[in-house]
């Protein structure tokens, strides 16, 4: 499977998304954000970081650069796109999945271990899990709070991806730290599930993300 990495100016966790994909079995391409041709690609990962320093808001530049419309097109040939921190903020952002991302209950970055569970099994990056399952990945943001207006829609099409399991620590919207668009093929997460790919790092459970992808038909 071909993945592509996308890559913008700010971006820092793009190499452990490749690196990532690679332990999982994929073929990861490095994909600069003025790319619009991504007709070779199997899937997406749009790695965290600061694209773009995150001026006037997480992710508004990133989500106006011409690989947004690549990945649109890959959306629409339902073709599998993840979003990880700073790219679950792009989705967001575009459009591509509910809600938004808003600054942190208290306003400062917060990184920390944190346990998760698993709401939903039927996006490709969850379908290694099972649902109800906690696992631990780590959490690196400053604007990571989720907020959506409609949130009865979310829990009827099965949208909510990943919730934190006990502290809420950035006092997001019932814990919501993941959400997919109805389709299930385009999903962004808070949690970085990059880092925690091996129990050298403190966790493997980010493995499954990535592997879940790979073996999603």
């Amino acid at each position: 499977m071909k993945v592509g990495v996308i890559r913008f100016p700010g971006s820092n966790c793009d190499r452990d998304v490749h690196y990532a994909l690679q332990l999982a079995g994929a073929e990861p391409e490095y994909i600069w954000w003025n790319q619009k041709d991504l007709r070779h690609l199997d899937a997406v990962v749009i790695p965290g970081g600061f694209s773009y320093g995150d001026y006037l808001r997480a992710g508004a530049i990133a989500a106006i650069t011409p690989v947004i419309e690549g990945i649109k097109n890959l959306v629409a040939e339902e073709k599998p796109v993840l979003g990880i921190c700073n790219g679950a903020q792009i989705l967001s952002e575009v459009g591509l999945v509910p809600g938004v991302f808003m600054v942190n209950e208290n306003p400062r970055f917060n990184c920390q271990w944190s346990q998760i569970r698993i709401e939903s099994t039927r996006t490709p990056f969850t379908s290694s899990f099972d649902k109800g399952q906690v696992i631990k990945i780590p959490i690196a943001h400053a604007e990571g709070r989720y907020y959506n207006s409609d949130l009865q829609s979310l829990k009827d099409q099965d949208q909510i991806v990943l919730k934190f399991q006990g502290e809420n620590p950035n006092g997001s919207l019932e814990g919501i730290t993941g959400v997919c668009d109805e389709t299930g093929l385009v999903c962004a997460l808070m949690p970085h599930p990059e880092r925690a790919l091996e129990q050298i790092m403190g966790s493997d459970n980010g493995l499954n993300f990535f592997k879940g992808l790979l073996n999603y038909k």
